[in-house]
């Protein structure tokens, strides 16, 4: 500060700067709930009370902690955490790790554990090692979840039949015979509605589906088994919730260390790993669902870790079960329309103003009903999904080996066991390494099926020996990996080779590129790289056949065949197999420079594409030419698209035709043209609105972010993807899809010189196309569980080439 200054004078100047002396003084911030937050956390606690009430039955845990761990869940995780829209509480996964301390330890220890476990979290995200979670194999997690679904189902299967379970799956197992000779009829039909509900509450047809199927099929079967077995007068075990007075809180942890230090670490494990998976798939489905998804940002790991850490110190502080992220009451969150971390907490109060306000009506619940709840909960979370998901890149052993040892040993003794057999599977295909050697018509074929490492040099250098001098081979690589020792063997025998008169060719059939081409007669080598200009390019492996001159899509589609189709092939079958489910309709022009997938970075599947001269949407009942309506219709009403994008770009040739006649058009005359008079003429027709928008001097018109549109044509360009935009609207299953808030509408516009994309902002005159900037994307990515039981695509594999 000069000297010159006074403190209070600096200081006043400050609280000027601050506070305007003619401004109103600040009011303070108030919270502002949205509708959808709100009818989204009635949801989420429609679907937590029965399940926090039937996973603190399945572990054995006082009733009311469950109840306790789903408030402090919604409140403490929901304000804390670093996703949004995660709901937290009672876990079924969590159910095994609890039963068991329950049992060895007592309830008050376990909430001790639960404490302590909490504070493993609280430091594990002090040191930002969140993210160390998702390096975990997918079929190791997979695995886990099927175990504890397994372990799950089996216990409470006892209490369905009218029993109470055993300390372990193995002793469950033996002892149903037993149970299955004395059931408990009232038990069994109970038990049996509430099954009955769950699967059919879902599958509701025609307008019952639309009126009933908002409400939790979870809160329908178990209400409906409470009914029935009140008004039947049916002798069950009941739902016993003694006065809050009599709730037991933590206490000082009784056992031995190492016992105690392991059961804290298994319970930070589980939650952790849950959570943070939780958090991930959460985001993309988030990202996928139409509405205002933007206002919920990505998770924070770290944060999230915290989080929970703080819920758990909180839950076991006060007599609650374990917290983490749950899968069903995060995807009701997501789906039901929720925006903010609002939803959450408030879901938070409710299950606090349950506990102490619908004590007896809770009362009247048949055990045996929340029992079939949580079974049900097990039996889904061995999922067909995940099973075929390791089938298809071969981890069926991780998965086997990490459910079985979950079920048998436990939750610890099963994760480290799936992760030693995950290391071993890693190893042997690091090491297990094919080469074959053979001739056909003419030339050596050397066929190497593997990773190649130092270990299959000497096996290599066998089968390299095998081809004669001066012979021509084909070495085929089908491995991803090549470490230096191969890469300096094969080199060396490739140089040899080639300079006693041989020719070799190095292809890769997993890499989809030719690795080294074989020497031409001249010399000459193709210089061939990724985006290699397309038109007119020609090289020595890349021209036709002498029989195909002019034929350059049968060469197009034989390179595919080649090079694409074995990456695709996978995919292309599960979309054959399942049909197409595109989440985006997206209509653009025609023009050649417009590749779709490579502007969207889209795949098989992502986007229902039309494409037309001028990127026009007719407005509806006008024209003879209802193809683009019809392609509308269905992408809206059959596809069930969440949004529509109308793309268009810079120096357009239907915008500039349309400059070049005006408003001959509207007359229908052709000034000497003869536009009119042709298909081209009156398509382009359908442009003429965007052209009297552009000429109203009373709209400001749209224009790129930070500067003026470059020319007449581009200014055209921009207004014709707003105005196409108004006749979409117009259409009815558009409208109607609006309306009920399923759907989106956006435009775009691609700069074909610059390569750059616009997005639509604004409205009412003040729309501008502001760039999307560029954001670094990691080469590799994990890959994520989803919440939900849909099938993978594309983007969720991993391809490290």
């Amino acid at each position: 500060m000069p000297a010159c200054v006074p403190a209070h004078t600096a200081k006043s100047a400050r609280t000027e700067r601050s506070h305007p002396p003619h401004s109103p003084p600040r009011r303070p911030r108030r919270l502002r709930l949205a509708g959808a937050d709100l009818s989204a956390s009635v949801a989420v606690f429609l679907i937590a009370l029965p399940l926090s009430l039937g996973i603190a039955l399945a572990t054995g845990a006082p009733l009311r902690a469950g109840l306790v761990a789903a408030a402090v869940g919604g409140l403490v995780a929901g304000r804390l955490g670093g996703s949004p829209l995660q709901v937290s509480g009672p876990a079924a996964g969590l159910t095994v790790v609890t039963a068991d301390l329950i049992q060895r330890y007592g309830w008050r220890t376990t909430c001790a554990v639960t404490v302590l476990a909490g504070l493993a979290q609280l430091a594990l995200g002090c040191l930002r090692v969140a993210r160390g979670a998702l390096a975990v194999s997918p079929a190791v997690v997979h695995g886990m979840l099927a175990g504890i679904g397994v372990t799950i189902a089996v216990a409470q299967v006892h209490i369905v039949l009218g029993g109470s379970p055993q300390s372990s799956v193995l002793d469950n197992l033996r002892a149903l015979p037993a149970q299955l000779t004395g059931l408990d009829p009232a038990a069994l039909a109970v038990s049996a509605l509430t099954l009955a509900v769950l699967l059919t509450w879902p599958r509701l047809p025609g307008r019952a589906a639309r009126l009933l199927g908002r409400v939790p099929a979870a809160l329908v079967a178990v209400a409906a088994a409470t009914a029935v077995a009140s008004l039947t007068g049916l002798v069950l075990p009941r739902v016993d919730l003694p006065s809050w007075r009599s709730h037991a809180l933590a206490g000082l942890p009784q056992g031995p260390v190492l016992g105690l230090v392991a059961a804290a670490l298994g319970t930070t494990l589980v939650c952790s790993v849950q959570s943070l998976l939780g958090a991930v798939a959460v985001d993309k489905l988030v990202a996928g669902r139409a509405g205002p998804a933007a206002r919920a940002g990505r998770s924070d790991l770290d944060r999230e870790l915290l989080g929970q850490g703080a819920a758990n110190v909180v839950s076991g502080a006060l007599g609650g079960l374990p917290v983490a992220g749950v899968a069903v009451r995060s995807t009701a969150n997501v789906r039901a329309g929720a925006v903010s971390r609002n939803s959450t907490m408030l879901h938070g109060v409710l299950v606090v103003i349950a506990a102490l306000l619908m004590v007896p009506v809770l009362e009247f619940v048949p055990l045996a009903s929340l029992a079939a709840l949580v079974m049900a909960v097990g039996i889904q979370m061995v999922s067909p999904h995940h099973i075929r998901t390791v089938t298809r890149h071969q981890e069926v052993p991780v998965y086997a080996a990490t459910a079985l040892g979950v079920a048998a040993l436990g939750v610890l003794q099963g994760v480290a066991l799936g992760i030693a057999v995950a290391v071993a599977v890693a190893l042997r295909r690091l090491t297990r390494t094919r080469i074959t050697h053979e001739e056909r018509k003419g030339f050596h074929h050397v066929h190497v099926r593997g990773q190649l490492t130092f270990l299959a040099v000497p096996r290599l250098s066998r089968a390299l020996h095998l081809v004669p001098p001066g012979a021509a081979v084909v070495v085929r690589l089908d491995g991803s990996f090549m470490d230096h020792a191969a890469y300096e063997a094969l080199q060396d025998w490739q140089r040899t080779h080639t300079a006693q008169g041989g020719s070799v060719e190095l292809t890769g059939r997993r890499t989809g590129v030719r690795i080294a081409e074989p020497a031409a007669p001249d010399g000459a080598r193709c210089r061939c790289r990724p985006w290699t200009p397309w038109r007119n390019h020609q090289c020595g492996n890349a021209a036709p056949a002498p029989g195909d001159r002019g034929h350059r899509l049968a060469h197009g589609i034989r390179a595919f065949q080649h090079s694409t189709a074995p990456r695709v092939r996978e995919e292309l079958a599960r979309l054959a197999r399942e049909g197409q489910r595109p989440s985006q309709l997206f209509l653009t022009c025609a023009d050649s420079r417009l590749v779709t997938s490579m502007i969207t970075s889209s795949g098989p599947g992502d986007l229902f594409v039309v494409r037309n001269v001028g990127n026009l949407v007719p407005p509806p009942g006008q024209g003879d030419d209802d193809s683009v309506a019809a392609a509308v219709e269905y992408a809206v009403d059959v596809l069930e698209v969440r949004s529509i994008t109308v793309c268009g770009h810079s120096g357009c040739g239907a915008m500039q035709a349309l400059l070049a006649s005006g408003p001959d058009f509207a007359s229908g005359t052709d000034s000497g043209s003869g536009h009119t008079r042709t298909p081209l003429g009156r398509w382009l027709r359908h442009g003429l609105p965007s052209l009297e928008r552009m000429a109203d001097d009373g709209r400001p018109g749209p224009r790129p972010a930070g500067r003026p549109p470059a020319d007449a044509v581009e200014r055209l360009c921009l207004t014709n993807v707003v105005q196409q935009l108004e006749h979409l609207r117009a259409h009815d299953s558009v409208a109607r899809a609006l309306r009920e808030g399923v759907l989106e509408l956006h435009g775009m516009y691609f700069h074909v010189g610059e390569a750059e994309a616009y997005l639509l902002t604004g409205a009412d005159g003040e729309e501008t196309f502001t760039r999307v900037e560029a954001t670094e994307i990691p080469q590799a990515t994990a890959p994520t569980l989803t919440l939900s039981d849909t099938s993978g695509t594309l983007s969720e594999k991993t391809f490290q080439e």
